[in-house]
């Protein structure tokens, strides 16, 4: 079989999945949660895609909302006015319809958060060790959280701290050094999979 046919093959394979995920989800919503630098944004731009669902990144929202930059927020009112206007962005995306959705670092730590989500939809967790995570997030600056002078030991503590808690997800997949479209394709793949239990368990059927 040549290259072109499998493409048309696994673009069908594809498809199909997504067709029955949506099904599953009847209007639910996906939510990538995990640390900064594990790539919720280009995954979920991708994902979206093969699923055929919006998708939304909750920074920019909440940037939108607040009228100037994440940092801005953090330098003018501090990181407890953050929560607040982030818990608010995040369930008012949720309640306006179906969406993939990716979050900050900090939202799926919050309580409240993590309830509204599981009230909405199916949380993903993008696990990645702190290597890959270090290599990713040094390509920007506009990380308030590691605005120190040992920013590894900061994240090394996020982790410790927070892993715990995107371990409640619903699914989890390892984000290593691969294309965006490999992880999205193993999202698809474990949505396919474990929906139907989901459902079933939050009384969705």
């Amino acid at each position: 079989m040549n290259t072109a046919s499998t493409q048309e093959l696994n673009r069908a394979f594809i498809a199909d999945r997504a067709s029955s995920i949506r099904r599953a989800l009847n209007g639910r919503s996906i939510v990538l949660v995990g640390i900064m630098g594990v790539g919720k944004s280009t995954i979920g731009k991708r994902l979206s895609q093969y699923l055929e669902i919006p998708f939304f990144d909750a920074d920019k929202e909440i940037e939108r909302a607040a009228g100037m930059s994440i940092q801005d927020v953090f330098d003018h009112f501090g990181e407890e006015a953050f929560q607040s206007g982030e818990k608010k962005v995040i369930k008012r995306l949720l309640d306006e319809g179906q969406k993939v959705l990716a979050t900050g670092g900090s939202a799926f730590v919050n309580e409240n958060i993590r309830r509204d989500v599981e009230e909405s939809g199916v949380s993903v967790w993008l696990n990645a060790n702190l290597e890959i995570v270090m290599k990713r997030v040094q390509r920007r600056s506009d990380r308030p959280f590691l605005k120190n002078q040992d920013p590894e030991s900061t994240m090394r503590i996020l982790l410790e701290k927070r892993n715990p808690l995107y371990a409640l997800s619903d699914i989890h997949i390892e984000s290593r050094m691969v294309s965006r479209d490999v992880i999205a394709v193993e999202i698809v793949n474990l949505l396919a999979q474990n929906l139907p239990e989901i459902a079933q368990k939050r009384g969705w059927t």
